[in-house]
């Protein structure tokens, strides 16, 4: 029997798919029994599903957690209970607001499975029953008729009129018209495999019976399952750069506390005055409140998204999107709007006009000079009457049922100012024909000015040599024409006759051409616009025709030509070498006729060439891909099985929330440029303070609990509120950043050593004046501390941006960070006057002069800061002139 899973189906005549089952009686209980045992039920594996303790331990995997940890551990064992404290409230505060954040039920697998667990008619012993759909195994009859789901993978062996939709799994807008001829078996691509139906499609229209060929995990949809159980996403740029960043960081503090404890040795200190200054050391260098941050900063991003029709599943999605450097987008639905409307109508007199208006409804116009043209309504009566569909108007609401393009079809008659039902009353029908997928067309017979005539609706190719010799060769330009514009065509035909039982004629009159097309959002070429111009190349992957998928790109700029375009087919020959793949791929925009397995493909080779990549999809055809993407983006109207898929899910369906979400991603990116920018200046101003202190044998200048206390008063507020600060414009305008690149970079590595060496200048040569001097080191650490904390509130407001003026941005992006400050402020004085904080951290109030002396030295950092900004933005400008 397993065998019989590896033919191919399609290819074979109905009686050899009938060999696997007794046509008239079906199957047996002992064949069912014994298929069962060797295949298995109907059913697919279910995903291992992810605990809330598996995503709660997952927020500990970070090597700069793991440098907390142990100085949490150390700082315990040598009796700083305060340092461990506080070190454990920042982990528990980081690990739930992550934990909260990614608390998502992992259902990708799972809503497959629930895709076919429903009711079937089965032929059982014979007679017709209803059971589960995972009771099904090869060999099973089934019944499918309108509105019916598909349990199973199976070959047609009888259709009316059967219609079904299979976009979730092929990517075809159109329904697929379904026959029981054998195909050919070169044919790999599902959606041209005309006599198969596959599980989780839905029957639009008609009946049928086919023949079980594939069940559970050997269904299409079962293979994808498999596909989603196997792959896993990458780390995204931020994380990657985080868990650099993290190394280097535990590398620095390593090396100086070694370089420390030689400095301490040399001068003498004591064994355990040398491991406090350590700890004291450790505790300043490590960047506590950056976990904390970097959530929030993340957080407050996906909140920002969701108002703008982006949701966030996975909290790294949020800079992963924004350091994406290709798109490979969907067309259905995606960037179309996944509704058939007629574009152009060719009418016989040599008239082409144009349709404005988009979707299933009457809203728009035919735009004719001449309304009550007779070729016109000839057109219209038989568009309206040789129609299956309907649609009409409720309140301010469009309602319709039947196929797409009939549908579309009855919005003709509204934009003209009349209706279908207008139509049917003012036309004697004597017989309707409705469409069979044999005949590939519809017809109607009715009475006109006492003449009985025959109106038929159809594909241009039934009828082009039908049509008398005269209209032929005009009509066939036209509807060429309008093929290679990317539209669908159809013919109206008629004939005049004297008998309504009579077959299509020989000779025909063309009534009319008209060019329908799924539209283009409106949004979508702008979005694309922004894309390009942020650097971020985009592509189309599509299961639908080459020609319909080159025209539209070419309408929204992803494409400008054939050169661009590449099919399934194609793809087919070369997709296993990966070396020639990625070279192909290097001018190929438009990707049409593709396969599940082939969007891995692409993937994967975009992956190769370095590009960090995002794709979009809704169908379940679309999930293999999104879980090898880097960031996966799924339509919120899409399958459940791709949102499981994917770290992002548009709300609105809508392309060009993407561009949204991309702009967020780099805001929040910056922002958390910004909070390290932040962190690691004031830690490296500590640590050399401490350094240059032990160096030239003077005492420590900061107490470990007053560098804890430096941390919290100041970076632990100031961190968190710069996470809020508004996006910089021109964000949007600038290339993605290598997903190679760190965190530092050459712009960063310059102001951060610049400002801690103006913070560690400033506080040294305090430090040695007051030594120097004779002060007492509690009174001398009183003041310096005061500095420190001024220091580090004038250099927040100089983080707000790496190159524009601090003047120049309003206090209104980020109110926050102005409240904090002053909180600091405010929290640090009173801390001098409270007898609990004064006993702990050794201060006591300052005088109101001596406040304003040190707040006039502070602002040292804020004029330096400026000054070098100017610099940094004139060689900007050189940059870009000589660019």
């Amino acid at each position: 029997m397993k065998n019989t899973l590896k033919q191919d189906w399609h290819a074979a005549e109905v009686d050899e798919v009938l060999k696997l089952t007794d046509a008239q009686r079906g199957l047996t209980d002992d064949e069912v029994r014994q298929r069962q045992e060797e295949l298995g039920k109907n059913v697919l594996p279910t995903g291992k599903q992810v605990s809330l303790a598996a995503i709660l331990w997952h927020q500990f995997k970070s090597p700069l957690i793991y440098v907390l940890v142990v100085a949490g551990v150390i700082s315990l064992l040598v009796g700083e209970h305060l340092d461990a404290g506080f070190i454990g409230i920042i982990l528990l505060i980081n690990a739930g607001l992550g934990t909260w954040q990614e608390w998502r039920a992992e259902s990708g697998a799972q809503s497959l499975q629930e895709m076919i667990k429903l009711k079937t008619s089965v032929m059982r012993n014979g007679t017709w029953q209803e059971l589960d759909a995972e009771a099904l195994v090869p060999g099973d009859v089934i019944r499918l008729e309108s509105g019916v789901q598909v349990p199973a993978d199976a070959r047609l062996v009888e259709v009316n009129n059967l219609q079904v939709e299979e976009a979730m799994l092929t990517g075809e807008s159109l329904p697929a018209h379904k026959e029981t001829a054998a195909g050919d078996a070169q044919t790999t691509n599902a959606g041209d495999k005309k006599n198969l139906v596959y599980a989780g499609t839905t029957v639009l229209v008609g009946r049928g019976r086919a023949v079980v060929t594939a069940t559970g995990l050997h269904t299409e949809i079962g293979k994808i399952a498999d596909s989603l159980n196997q792959e896993d996403t990458s780390q995204t740029p931020l994380i990657e750069r985080m868990e650099r960043f993290s190394r280097m960081i535990s590398v620095i503090i390593l090396v100086a506390a070694v370089i420390l404890g030689g400095i301490g040795w040399w001068h003498g200190m004591e064994l355990m005055d040398l491991f406090f200054l350590a700890i004291a050391m450790v505790v300043s260098a490590i960047p506590e409140g950056l976990p904390i941050a970097m959530t929030v900063a993340l957080s407050i991003a996906s909140r920002r998204m969701a108002k703008r029709n982006v949701i966030v599943r996975k909290l790294s999605a949020v800079e992963g999107l924004g350091s994406c450097t290709y798109i490979l987008s969907d067309k259905t639905g995606t960037l179309t709007v996944d509704q058939q409307t007629v574009r152009q109508i060719y009418l016989p007199d040599g008239q082409t006009l144009a349709v404005t208006g988009e979707g299933y409804n009457g809203e728009g116009e035919i735009q004719i000079d001449n309304p009550d043209s007779e070729h016109l309504h000839r057109f219209l009566r038989i568009a309206t009457l040789a129609n299956e569909s309907t649609l009409e108007k409720k309140g301010e609401e469009w309602r319709y049922k039947g196929d797409a393009v009939d549908v579309a079809l009855l919005a003709l008659p509204y934009k003209l100012g009349s209706s279908p039902d207008e139509i049917g009353r003012e036309t004697d029908v004597q017989r309707e024909i409705p469409y069979e997928s044999e005949n590939k067309y519809s017809a109607v017979y009715y009475h006109r000015n006492g003449r009985l005539v025959f109106g038929a609706k159809g594909a241009w190719e039934v009828f082009e040599d039908k049509l008398v010799e005269d209209e032929k060769e005009q009509a066939a330009e036209m509807a060429e024409k309008m093929a290679a514009d990317g539209l669908r065509v159809l013919a109206m035909v008629y004939s005049i006759t004297d008998d309504d039982t009579s077959d299509l004629a020989e000779e025909l009159h063309l009534a009319g051409l008209v060019g329908l097309i799924d539209p283009i959002r409106p949004e979508v070429k702008d979005a694309i616009a922004e894309c390009h111009e942020a650097g971020i190349k985009i592509a189309m992957v599509t299961g639908d025709h080459p020609l319909t998928a080159l025209a539209i790109a070419k309408e929204i700029n992803i494409a400008d030509g054939p050169d661009n375009l590449i099919s399934g087919a194609e793809l087919r020959d070369i997709e296993d070498d990966e070396a020639t793949l990625v070279e192909v791929l290097r001018d190929k925009t438009v990707f049409a006729r593709v396969s599940p397995a082939q969007k891995q493909k692409l993937v994967k080779a975009f992956q190769q060439r370095g590009e960090y990549v995002a794709i979009t999809g809704d169908g379940v055809n679309d999930a293999p891909a999104l879980r090898q993407s880097n960031v996966g983006v799924a339509m919120g109207s899409g399958t459940d099985v791709t949102r499981g898929a994917a770290s992002i899910v548009l709300k609105d369906d809508n392309f060009a929330s993407i561009v949204a979400g991309v702009e967020e991603g780099r805001y929040s990116y910056d922002n958390i440029r910004k909070v390290v920018f932040l962190l690691l200046s004031t830690a490296a101003a500590e640590v050399f303070l401490i350094m240059l202190s032990t160096l030239f044998g003077l005492p420590k200048p900061l107490t470990a609990v007053q560098i804890l206390w430096l941390n919290v008063v100041t970076n632990g507020l100031q961190d968190i509120a710069l996470v809020f600060e508004r996006g910089e414009p021109g964000a949007m305008k600038h290339p993605p950043r290598s997903p190679e690149e760190g965190i530092f970079d050459r712009q960063m590595i310059s102001q951060t050593v610049l400002a801690a060496f103006v913070m560690t200048a400033l506080g040294f040569s305090l430090w040695v004046s007051w030594m120097n001097q004779g002060r007492e080191e509690v009174s001398a650490r009183n003041d310096l501390l005061l500095v420190m904390v001024l220091l580090q509130n004038f250099h927040a407001f100089n983080v707000r941006s790496e190159t524009r003026s601090v003047f120049r941005i309003p206090i209104s992006h980020n109110y926050l960070l102005l409240l904090s400050v002053f909180l600091a402020q405010g929290i640090h004085i009173a801390a001098m006057h409270i007898p609990l904080t004064q006993r702990l951290l050794e201060i006591e109030p300052e005088s109101l002069d001596e406040w304003f002396t040190y707040f006039g030295l502070a602002a040292l950092i804020l004029v330096v800061s400026e000054i070098y900004k100017v610099f940094v933005r004139r060689r900007e400008g050189r940059e870009q002139k000589v660019g």
